[in-house]
């Protein structure tokens, strides 16, 4: 059957039925779902006093389903709330609120994520809130001068991100510090395998379309590892990131956005390729210089750690590369140049060469720096 009548087949019982209903009004609710309806929008005109520390705004339920269970009832709502003076548009979450019946009233006694979504931070803990000059910081589980140290950490990422980063953007970062690497994967729906080792991570929509601030999670267990001059690196490829977001679409290759990353963090520091890309440094030494510049799924998490590690290594070696040569306002045009226009199309606007030519330069480059 082809697509419009198979619709049309669908459709048109759904109109019959509202027309029989009374010309397509809403059924009318029973008097105890008006109540916990009711109920649920008294509860939920401000945020929990737990949560008076977060600069939230915009705090509403909207109701989507209502089960009652004697006694008892199950709501399934949408919260959206924005932090204010970070999220440009507001942030969702899908509820599940409890409510019981007490003298003839309903009351809220439970509020959690929704079976399939993902957590709030404040489910949780409590939430310890820090204010850098350009950083929230909410962490759960955390002592006061940790977050404060991110923070700082966070303050001067911000200013590195916007120096290798020329293009609009709001120029502050919120970040997310859960209070084990077990709960920064229930934050983000993941094993928490494949965040093993990580430092942080950064969550958000690519694109230009008003959307809820990006989150840099930071994974506690591998920060606490890093040395100060790796903290600042992470941090600043995440916020990075968050910079260049707008600029990024789902034409960005992925090994472009993370070499970007990279290139902001590094930029300015005396990291050598020798340092700061061991594991690519290796193989070529070896003899096993890349056939092309690293694939997506050559940065998937959880497979071999050698493998991303140069695939890591050698997209920031790329983006080196352009800047060195072409100059830095070249690469920057180039990323945005990336994710509105078809590959070869964007590397001759903004370099004047094809791809196979960037790929031959950037393995000629890695012979030389890494022999």
């Amino acid at each position: 059957m082809p697509p419009v009548r198979r619709s049309l087949v669908r459709v048109l019982p759904l109109l019959l039925s509202a027309l029989l209903a009374g010309c397509g009004a809403p059924a009318p609710r029973d008097g105890a779902e008006r109540d916990i309806r009711e109920a649920v929008a008294a509860w939920s005109r401000t945020p929990p006093e737990r949560l008076a520390g977060i600069p939230l705004e915009g705090w509403a339920y909207e109701v989507s389903a209502v089960r009652r269970d004697g006694a008892g009832a199950t709501v399934r709502a949408e919260l959206r709330y924005r932090l204010s003076g970070y999220d440009p548009a507001a942030a969702g979450s899908a509820r599940e609120v409890r409510l019981t019946r007490d003298d003839g009233r309903w009351h809220v006694t439970g509020d959690r994520a929704a079976p399939g979504a993902l957590p709030q931070l404040w489910d949780q803990g409590p939430v310890t809130v820090v204010r850098g000059a350009h950083a929230l910081v909410l962490g759960v589980g955390q002592e006061t001068g940790t977050l404060s140290a991110i923070a700082a950490e966070a303050d001067r990422a911000v200013p590195a991100a916007s120096a290798a980063w020329p293009g609009p953007w709001a120029g502050r970062a919120v970040v997310l510090v859960p209070g084990s690497l077990e709960r920064m994967a229930e934050l983000l729906g993941r094993p928490a395998a494949e965040y093993r080792g990580m430092g942080a991570v950064t969550t958000g929509r690519v694109g230009a379309a008003p959307a809820p601030a990006d989150r840099v999670v930071v994974n506690p267990q591998g920060w606490a590892e890093l040395s100060p001059a790796g903290r600042g690196v992470i941090l600043t490829h995440e916020v990075t990131h968050v910079a260049t977001r707008a600029a990024t679409t789902a034409t960005t290759p992925l090994w472009l956005s993370e070499g970007f990353a990279d290139w902001a963090a590094y930029r300015g520091t005396p990291a050598t390729p020798e340092q700061a890309a061991p594991a690519l440094a290796r193989a070529v030494r070896w003899g096993e210089v890349p056939g092309e510049l690293p694939r997506t799924e050559d940065f998937a998490f959880g497979g071999d750690p050698e493998a991303l590690a140069r695939a890591y290594e050698g997209a920031w070696l790329a983006c080196r590369l352009i800047a060195g040569r072409w100059g830095e306002a070249a690469l920057v045009d180039l990323y945005g140049r990336a994710g509105r226009e078809p590959w070869p199309v964007a590397v001759r606007g903004a370099l004047g060469v094809d791809p196979d030519a960037l790929t031959k330069d950037w393995q000629e480059a890695l012979r030389a720096e890494l022999r």
